[in-house]
């Protein structure tokens, strides 16, 4: 894509597709110094192919997707819809990512209409304002192996102040051994547009997650394997990406080189927007 110096953006630009035909959509390559798309990015790009292809009385309330194949950052993705379904409440979409003629990302989408129901929701944990956190970006900048630097870049449009994980800054949790929390949004402002909105948001929800899955193992992640396998949202109420929200997280289990990250979404003010869900693989550093 165009090399730019504002990141906010190429991050607008990246969720920005260009429709090839009926159901067809092709989104721009972030060449972002990893030699492998961001797994974020294309999530992005394949739910924007899905709303493309929706009207707007349907919201996108859930998503399930693989990671099948490393995506070329210097090339463009094509994004191929099947409409599944269309239905008077529910229409549902599903989403190839293709690359060099192969399938590099799936996922299903699940559109509702909205409509009254019974309504209730978790409360939002007591935590740290953001000012108060760890720069998490900062933190990235100050490393001086290339996986830091390049992070650091990739991430330049997201704000990140970390809360605290299990084994620095919360308290002990029995129950649940392995947790970590932090403070996201987007630095600036994006449109109003609810679908750049949501955009932004999977965009980001690949940030951090699955590093929880080693919140009671070790703050040292140099050297180890990590690579998501899948990722799913539910969309629960809308909220801002580029508004503060708290991604409040908790790896049930690991195993096996797997763990399992879940993820609550909080906006500032207590509303749950979303609850995400990766498992990915973390193998432990290797003997040479």
């Amino acid at each position: 894509m165009t090399v730019t110096t504002d990141p906010l953006q190429e991050l607008v630009d990246v969720l920005t597709l260009e429709q090839l035909d009926d159901n067809l959509f092709r989104g721009l390559g972030h060449d972002n110094g990893r030699g492998r798309s961001f797994g974020g990015q294309v999530a992005a790009q394949s739910v924007m192919a899905g709303m493309g292809t929706v009207t707007d009385e349907f919201f996108l309330h859930s998503m399930h997707s693989y990671f099948l194949l490393p995506g070329d950052p210097a090339r463009p993705i094509i994004y191929d819809v099947d409409r599944i379904r269309d239905g008077r409440s529910f229409v549902t979409r599903r989403i190839a990512a293709r690359q060099h003629g192969r399938d590099i990302y799936y996922l299903t989408a699940n559109f509702h209409r909205h409509e009254e129901g019974f309504d209730h929701q978790d409360v939002k944990p007591e935590v740290i304002e953001p000012t108060d956190g760890v720069d998490l970006i900062e933190l990235l900048r100050a490393r001086k192996d290339h996986e830091g630097q390049a992070l650091a870049e990739e991430w330049a449009v997201v704000s990140a102040r970390a809360v605290g994980n299990s084994l620095h800054g919360l308290d002990a949790d029995p129950a649940h051994p392995a947790r970590q929390r932090v403070w996201l949004r987007i630095n600036g402002r994006l449109p109003d547009d609810p679908t750049i909105q949501l955009g932004a948001f999977v965009w980001m929800s690949d940030i951090s997650l699955l590093g929880s899955t080693l919140a009671a193992h070790t703050l040292d992640h140099s050297g180890i394997q990590m690579a998501s396998l899948d990722h799913s949202i539910w969309f629960h109420r809308p909220f801002r990406a580029d508004e503060w929200w708290l991604y409040d997280q908790v790896s049930p289990s690991a195993q096996g080189g797997r763990g399992l990250g879940i993820g609550r979404v909080f906006t500032h003010d207590g509303v749950l927007g979303a609850t995400v869900a990766q498992e990915g693989i973390i193998r432990p550093p290797r003997p040479s």
